[in-house]
Formats: C-alpha cells, sequence, structure tokens
C-alpha cells in the first residue's frame, strides 16, 4: 500500500499516515475592532474629540462586520454604536437648542 504525505512523497511502510483536516474557527476582525472601539466610546464618550471618533470608527467597523462571519460580535458593536450615536445627537441638538435660546 502506497500512501501520499503531505510533503507529496510515496511511503513504502505498512502503515498509512492518516491527515486529519480539522475546522479553522473563522473570526471576524471588522465586527470585533467595531465591537472594541464602541465599548472604548462607551466609556470615553464625554472626552469631546475623542469619543465622537471612536463612536464613528465603531459604528463603521461594525457595519463592515456585520456582512462577514460570526457576526455576534458585529451585531453587538452596531448597537452600541447606534445608540451612541443617537445619543450624541441629542446632545448636540440640545447644545444648539440652548445657544438659540440665549441668543434671543
Amino acid at each position: 500500500m502506497e500512501v501520499i504525505q503531505p510533503n507529496n512523497e510515496p511511503t513504502t511502510s505498512g502503515n498509512p499516515t492518516i491527515i486529519v483536516n480539522q475546522p479553522v474557527p473563522k473570526s471576524n476582525g471588522m465586527g470585533t475592532a467595531g465591537f472594541v472601539l464602541a465599548l472604548l466610546a462607551l466609556f470615553l464618550g464625554w472626552v469631546p474629540v475623542v469619543g465622537w471618533i471612536l463612536w464613528v470608527l465603531g459604528l463603521i467597523f461594525s457595519c463592515v462586520g456585520v456582512f462577514r462571519t460570526p457576526k455576534g460580535l458585529a451585531i453587538a458593536g452596531l448597537i452600541i454604536s447606534l445608540l451612541g450615536v443617537i445619543l450624541l445627537l441629542f446632545v448636540f441638538a440640545g447644545l444648539f437648542a440652548a445657544a438659540a435660546v440665549s441668543a434671543i
């Protein structure tokens, strides 16, 4: 019996070599990055420029990660980022409304 080894050389021994291909666990780097950025923005959102950039980057990376598998962290990052961006828009709307009222 002749068995082909991984280096494509035939063996002459009587013991066949069995090669088992184990599935490689998939990872979603963009989804994970979006989730991590969304979590950082959750804690650093009060910092004027850094927090805002983190929210937007978390939202973008999570949106890209949703179209890849696995989707769990990407969806979580997307939800956190969307809530953060909506909160950020409400804060800006309140600041502009307060500025408009005080200018009158």
